[in-house]
């Protein structure tokens, strides 16, 4: 892979943006040492400031583990990174079926959120999720305000099971530039046009009914999963 210099704007940027992606393609493997700072400095034409931001970040992704005085060491992204490395580059992550991954740990997540916000939630939190159902159903047939009524429904169900671990990985589900958020609603119609099996779980959620909720959820969750064609993410 050939790096080339930078443009003037986003000048860091441009260095991350090459290094991440030379990473991940393999152009440089696991505990490969990468180019000193001055090495890249040069190739890239910039100051030594903006290689140490972009390696900064390419730490944080959990890329490249940075030394003191040493080299700066490649890292397995399979055991070291996390969901922001699929926000940030979705693009370029040799993985094929990362649209279908993400929206089967979102499935999973759901259902569980959906039991715990049964069993645990605030009757406010659960008036929001009936409240989210009633908005839902007024966007229809719109797809696009459907799919924005799924998201802000979802968020409420998982804000209301308490559990903030969830919520923070919800956040990062719907955000970003690969987002089950962002799926074009035709690969969700199944999900969203379901607005009397919304309606069910909503109603499984403010009587307490964790299993009847779960199972519900599980249902709605994984209909755009199934339905879906495999394409490269």
């Amino acid at each position: 892979m050939t790096l080339t210099p930078a443009p003037r704007s986003s000048v860091s940027d441009h260095v991350f943006a090459q290094l991440r992606d030379a990473v991940l393609s393999g152009a440089y493997a696991p505990d490969a040492p990468l180019p000193s700072e001055r090495e890249l400095a040069a190739t890239f034409e910039v100051n030594r400031h903006a290689v140490r931001e972009a390696l900064r970040r390419l730490q944080q992704l959990g890329l490249v583990k940075v030394s003191q005085g040493g080299a700066t060491r490649v890292l397995d992204w399979r055991v070291h990174a996390g969901l922001d490395l699929a926000m940030s580059s979705g693009d370029i992550l040799p993985v094929s079926t990362l649209v279908r991954d993400m929206m089967e740990m979102r499935a999973c997540l759901g259902a569980d959120a959906a039991r715990l916000c049964a069993l645990r939630g605030t009757p406010a939190a659960k008036e929001t999720v009936i409240a989210s159902v009633d908005a839902l159903a007024a966007a229809a047939p719109d797809l696009d305000r459907m799919g924005e009524a799924n998201v802000a429904l979802w968020r409420a169900v998982v804000a209301g099971s308490g559990n903030t671990a969830y919520l923070l990985a919800f956040n990062s589900l719907v955000s970003g530039a690969l987002a089950v958020g962002h799926v074009p609603p035709t690969l969700r119609t199944a999900e969203l046009l379901d607005v009397a099996g919304h309606r069910r779980l909503a109603a499984h959620i403010a009587a307490g009914a964790s299993a009847e909720a779960f199972a519900e959820a599980q249902t709605l969750l994984t209909a755009p999963i199934s339905d879906r064609k495999e394409t490269r993410a």
